[in-house]
């Protein structure tokens, strides 16, 4: 059996667990309001059997998966975000980089794939909004506009580059790595929530985020680097050294993905970014410290492993 089966059955087990806890107190304790927990649990089955499914299906259904992702991300920023009536028609063309973006990631054309929404995008987008001829609020429509086609599409589809890469163990495949990279960047999120409930004094962003804690900060930071340590030579080609310093990246940056997203929200004044998963919120909830963990374990995968021949 592949490693990335191994680690298939104990996402199911450990979500059977947890759901079964889940239950066990809603009938034990009747009068404690559980529905929280049973909906979050609820739909974390919709999330991983998902993932897992695209994963199965192969690289290519993979690769639409997260494009949709991609899709849903952008739709739900573009829900929230205050934008101009005539800059539908940027958001058109935002939209339509998403199948390019992803067809390069497919493909493995790196350099396009590197600055096609950086650069062509970047350049593309004023160009098109001064076509328009609207100039009142011009530099915040193409900034929100630019800034969320880099947080829902450029980031997220380096999970496409990397499945598509090649550089896989041979008892994991590509499965393997994404998995990795999922499961750590999650267990982060877990793992710093956990820590800081039950040991959070010392608050970090008070005005940001008023849960984030440093003790929670640095159990999670040691809790993902050494989940990381343990798993990276057995889902990916990473030793266990490279896979330390990949989970301390992962938390890391994670975290600053999290608070990010807290900024955003704060600043228009919401809790939730959306409402598409039950007792998460909305898809940029769930995805927040995924968008910042991506590019950067990317980016460091790709050179740590760039002598790698399969």
């Amino acid at each position: 059996m592949q490693h990335s089966t191994y680690m298939t059955l104990f996402l199911i087990l450990a979500l059977s667990i947890a759901t079964g806890i889940a239950l066990f107190k809603k009938q034990k304790y009747p009068d404690r309001d559980y529905e929280e927990l049973i909906l979050r649990t609820k739909s974390w089955w919709w999330i991983i059997g998902l993932v897992l499914a695209a994963l199965y299906m192969g690289q290519m259904a993979t690769t639409v998966f997260f494009a949709f992702i991609s899709f849903l991300a952008l739709k739900e920023f573009y829900s929230i975000a205050p934008l101009r009536a005539v800059d539908r028609r940027l958001v058109f063309w935002a939209y339509l980089a998403i199948p390019v973006q992803y067809y390069f990631a497919y493909i493995q054309w790196y350099g396009m794939f590197i600055i096609f929404i950086p650069v062509y995008m970047f350049l593309f987008l004023p160009m098109r909004a001064t076509l328009i001829g609207e100039t009142k609020g011009y530099i915040k429509a193409n900034a929100t506009i630019q800034w969320s086609l880099m947080l829902a599409v450029f980031t997220l589809s380096h999970i496409a580059y990397l499945v598509n890469l090649g550089r896989f163990h041979e008892q994991s495949g590509f499965i393997g790595l994404v998995l990795f990279l999922l499961f750590i960047t999650q267990s982060n999120d877990v793992s710093q929530y956990v820590f800081g409930k039950q040991f959070g004094k010392h608050k970090i962003i008070p005005k940001v985020s008023p849960n984030k804690t440093w003790e929670g900060f640095i159990g999670g930071v040691v809790t993902t680097t050494l989940l990381a340590t343990v798993l990276a030579p057995w889902l990916t080609i990473l030793s266990w050294q490279q896979g330390l310093v990949a989970g301390f990246l992962i938390a890391c940056v994670g975290f600053i993905g999290d608070v990010v997203l807290s900024s955003i929200k704060r600043d228009i004044g919401i809790k939730d970014t959306g409402t598409l998963i039950p007792g998460h919120g909305g898809l940029l909830d769930r995805m927040d410290s995924l968008m910042y963990s991506t590019p950067i374990f990317f980016h460091y995968f790709y050179y740590i492993t760039k002598d790698f021949v399969g």
